[in-house]
């Protein structure tokens, strides 16, 4: 897993990550987007896109935020 969507995303879903992601890892799901890792190649284009500032590098997540991860991981299982 190399970057995650957070909390702000969830029913906001602006899309503006999915316009800049250069290899479509980006999936839309019910409440939010998820991040493919298998697909991902850790550029950044969609963190720094994001205008919500939802998405972190797994490295960074708050430990209130690691159940995003969870969620992610789930979504792609």
């Amino acid at each position: 897993m190399t970057f995650v969507i957070t909390s702000p995303c969830i029913g906001e879903k602006a899309a503006d990550c999915v316009t800049v992601c250069p290899v479509d890892c980006i999936v839309e799901g019910e409440e939010q987007f998820f991040i493919d890792p298998s697909v991902c190649i850790e550029c950044g284009a969609c963190e720094t896109a994001c205008p919500v500032e939802a998405i972190f590098h797994v490295d960074e997540l708050s430990d209130e935020d690691q159940v995003y991860l969870d969620k992610a991981k789930e979504f792609f299982a």
